[in-house]
């Protein structure tokens, strides 16, 4: 029997009294190991979602349990990586990776092998000391991704990592997204607006609807591991983007 790694029940999320609605009745339920995507268009509650799971945002009604505990604070055992890279200019590789390790008042010591191993997965094993403007921006999310891992977290919340890199690059690092993936085995909550992107990575799909966010549709995504960027050619893929789109198409929404 699969276990359940987060469970969104009921969950509305409103900002003020008489503010945004971002969030409306979101019901889902994530199982662990599995790469999730999160789907929809601008300002529908992805990312809304995201930070609520992480405890970083407050809900308004319903429940959120992150490994068999009710989210009230950031619950421990999740990574997070974000839009941008976050890394600080002052500080070398090594030191960005040992961020959440200080700020949790851990002893750096013991994450000397982690570090390495991060590193090494990610091949930026001979950049440990090198400063964040010395890396190209892949090399730079690629290290932002080792900084949410450092901690040997069960979920991982990324939020649109790869927006802000060239196509080229993004596709990059959604190869190198799904080998670490692989390789590591944890649960991955990613947040998108790119239909492909999300297909290509996902073992679920979750659409959303435009603000207040809901869950539109969940999609289940058979297509065989690992993937490389020509099965983006397949009929197979070709299905499952041109269903998003239709229902896209009948939010009435341009995606």
């Amino acid at each position: 029997m699969t276990s359940i790694a987060v469970s969104v029940q009921n969950v509305n999320k409103q900002y003020g009294k008489n503010g945004t609605i971002a969030l409306s009745d979101v019901s889902i339920e994530i199982p662990e190991g599995k790469l999730i995507s999160v789907l929809g268009p601008s300002g529908c509650g992805k990312s809304t979602l995201l930070r609520c799971v992480a405890g970083l945002e407050s809900i308004t009604s319903g429940k959120i349990v992150v490994s068999g505990q009710e989210v009230k604070e950031p619950p421990s055992g999740i990574g997070m990586v974000f839009q941008r890279d976050a890394l600080l200019g002052w500080r070398t590789i090594k030191e960005n990776l040992l961020l959440p390790i200080e700020l949790s008042k851990k002893r750096k010591s013991d994450y000397e092998n982690k570090i390495q191993e991060l590193l090494t997965l990610t091949g930026l094993e001979a950049f440990a000391d090198k400063y964040p403007h010395q890396l190209s921006g892949g090399m730079r999310q690629r290290a932002s991704i080792c900084r949410g891992l450092i901690d040997d977290p069960k979920i991982l919340l990324m939020d649109e990592p790869f927006s802000a890199l060239d196509a080229f690059t993004r596709d990059q690092m959604n190869g190198e997204l799904q080998r670490i993936w692989m390789d590591i085995g944890n649960t991955v909550l990613f947040v998108t607006h790119g239909i492909a992107e999300a297909v290509f990575l996902a073992d679920i799909v979750l659409v959303m609807s435009p603000r207040p966010g809901r869950i539109q549709e969940v999609i289940e995504v058979d297509l065989p591991r690992p993937r490389n960027l020509d099965i983006r050619e397949s009929a197979e893929f070709g299905n499952y983007t041109k269903h998003i789109r239709h229902l896209f198409d009948q939010m009435s929404i341009e995606a």
